[in-house]
């Protein structure tokens, strides 16, 4: 009883706080951009900043005003430029800093617009450390600065001999996005889909410029290697709908799907209606009930949507949720499954060959899924003896549960984002992350020896060999990719020539049989210092040889120099350090450009002489300049 009258006068009226919009923004920017991270993902928050403003631009010119965009980043600083309308001069200022202020409210000034909540360029502003804008209109401009939100100066209109349209100018806060930088292949991605989207804009950044002539047909032509293709792409296009679709050689399904120019990385109710009114469709040609994963398996699609009103399950727009097409239109199934029962059944009619070909894509996925059956049935069942939560997995206690509602569920969505698993070689580096890690999200599995290297081989070795077939249920992906349990897949392995080794074993097992993992950027590289440079007043950890000269420049007086050679020379203490929000990790990237067999064939096949050549020319011997000796072969 003492006790629940001590928490009811905890609560008191001095504990209900109100924030205006700027500290909202700040307090929870999750809410608004996704993960803050410093740029090594797609979805930190740096590249949404961009979005937010280019998804303005994008949108005027979805009505017809202005067909390009003028971007720069140099350093920490963006610049955006559009040729769209401008911003009503008068009402510049609020645009930016006034929540639920915008013109998207008014339909017929913006229709089938993917910014509907009027919160875009203020969370941009909010959450930067300089942000400038500018409207010019009919021969006039307006500007304005701020600082975290904060207007400090207002510019009193001006004549202008440019253009109309906007530019703003933000620099990111640092205190916010901790040792960001940009990793230019995600822009590179992130502009290109635009242009997909948006046939005929023109977007320039740094001088570089993109265009798409055919829309998704660029897409996937971009996105896939001519030679492995078993069919020519099949690109259909309607009104407020188009869908480009083939099938290509390697595992696993590849979807890259769209709403209102909005890639949406988590898919939604238009991409669940494409799967299931493609298999419909294939089915019902063909006149026969093949499986589901035979029909889709290999598949590389995209689909991309107008929805007016549309609904997201979040402020950073990855995942649709509206059930309609329009206020008392179509449902979202209906409208995909009418359009592809039509157009794709008719461009399968007049194009037999293609036809020919796509049976014979789906009556080999079934004839390795039978083959597959027994051994999968051998392998689950020795992956339940080897009691895998117990000795090889040592999990964490995040686990989605998808009857969750409200709070609750964003709270587990967020947790989802954060969820982690290192892979790790050996009993002493899996000790120091096991005692380190965020019991809450992290999680990790040891690996024992180095793995097989699986180059050229088939996914019949991934149930028959004990630590990939482990590895893949720890992932939960046996099944299929839909089922991955941890958002983030970090291998962490020594920085020595062995673990270098396991690190190249690692990624050609993942490439060889789940390629769709590391193209939709789950797969990363940890980073560990490689120094640690201290006297009696600091400690400085060092992940490269610049920085120990920096460091000990700054230490002064022959501090200590320590040098990790592996990830069990580091304490738990120390590690700590090193894998949580601050964490180093280098994405595993295939450019759309970089074919997969190719590369694998080149790093992990038989040796070549190019490949010798390749490694004499860029071997490298570090040497330890405290005693002038070699220290590691690279």
């Amino acid at each position: 009883m003492a006790e629940a009258k001590q928490n009811l006068f905890d609560y008191t009226e001095e504990s209900i706080k109100s924030l205006d919009w700027r500290e909202h923004i700040r307090l929870r920017p999750g809410m608004y951009i996704g993960k803050l991270g410093d740029g090594s993902s797609p979805d930190d928050g740096i590249y949404v900043l961009l979005k937010e403003v280019v998804d303005n631009c994008i949108d005027e010119h979805t009505m017809g005003h202005g067909r390009h965009i003028d971007i720069t980043i140099e350093g920490k600083t963006v610049t955006v430029r559009d040729f769209g309308r401008g911003i009503p001069l008068g009402k510049v200022v609020d645009v930016v800093s006034k929540i639920n202020t915008g013109a998207k409210y008014d339909s017929k000034a913006f229709q089938k617009s993917v910014g509907l909540n009027g919160v875009g360029t203020k969370a941009v502003n909010a959450l930067c450390h300089y942000f400038k804008v500018t409207a010019i209109r009919e021969g006039k401009e307006k500007s304005a600065e701020f600082e975290r939100g904060i207007l400090v100066k207002e510019y009193k209109e001006a004549k202008s001999g440019e253009d109309n349209g906007t530019l703003i100018t933000f620099i990111p806060d640092e205190t916010v996005f901790k040792n960001f930088h940009y990793v230019h292949e995600y822009l590179d991605n992130q502009l290109w889909n635009y242009c997909y989207l948006n046939a005929g804009l023109v977007i320039n950044l740094n001088g570089k410029r993109y265009v798409s002539k055919n829309g998704l047909l660029d897409l996937l032509q971009r996105k896939t290697n001519a030679d492995e293709l078993r069919y020519p792409i099949i690109h259909l296009k309607g009104d407020d709908i188009e869908v480009a679709v083939t099938h290509e050689n390697q595992y696993g399904e590849e979807y890259y799907s769209f709403v209102n120019g909005q890639y949406t990385t988590q898919g939604g109710t238009h991409l669940a209606a494409f799967r299931e009114a493609f298999v419909k469709t294939i089915r019902d040609f063909y006149k026969k009930d093949y499986d589901a994963s035979d029909i889709r398996g290999s598949i590389c699609s995209a689909i991309s949507i107008r929805v007016q009103e549309p609904v997201f399950e979040s402020q950073t727009k990855t995942k649709l949720g509206s059930q309609v097409v329009f206020e008392g239109g179509p449902s979202m199934r209906n409208f995909v499954g009418e359009f592809l029962s039509k157009e794709l059944d008719n461009y399968l009619h007049r194009n037999p060959t293609t036809a020919e070909a796509l049976k014979k894509r789906i009556e080999q996925n079934e004839r390795e899924r039978k083959e597959l059956a027994g051994i999968k049935k051998l392998a689950n069942e020795r992956a339940k003896k080897a009691n895998l939560h117990n000795k090889k997995l040592r999990d964490c206690r995040y686990h989605f549960n998808d009857e969750a509602t409200g709070k609750e569920k964003d709270a587990i969505i967020e947790k989802q984002k954060e969820s982690t698993i290192f892979i790790t070689e050996g009993d002493s580096a899996s000790g120091s992350i096991t005692k380190a890690r965020n019991v809450e999200t992290q999680a990790v599995f040891s690996l024992r020896g180095k793995p097989l290297n699986c180059f050229g081989l088939t996914k019949k070795v991934v149930y028959e060999n004990e630590e990939f077939n482990l590895l893949q249920h720890a992932l939960n992906i046996e099944e299929s990719y839909e089922g991955l349990r941890y958002n983030n897949i970090v291998i962490a392995t020594d920085a020595d020539v062995d673990g270098m080794h396991i690190r190249l074993l690692l990624m050609t097992f993942f490439l060889q049989f789940f390629p769709d993992l590391v193209k939709n950027n789950h797969v990363y590289i940890l980073e560990t210092p490689l120094f640690r440079v201290r006297n009696k007043q600091e400690t400085i950890y060092c992940y490269d040889e610049g920085e120990k000269q920096a460091a000990m420049k700054k230490l002064g007086s022959k501090p200590e120099i320590t040098r990790f050679k592996g990830l069990g020379e580091i304490s738990p203490d120390e590690f700590a350090r090193f894998i949580s929000s601050d964490m180093r990790v280098q994405p595993v990237m295939i450019m759309p450009e970089t074919h997969i067999q190719d590369v694998l064939e080149y790093y992990m096949g038989k040796n070549t002489p190019q490949r010798q050549d390749f490694i004499i020319e860029n071997l490298k011997v570090e040497i330890d300049l405290v005693d002038g000796k070699p220290i590691a072969n690279e």
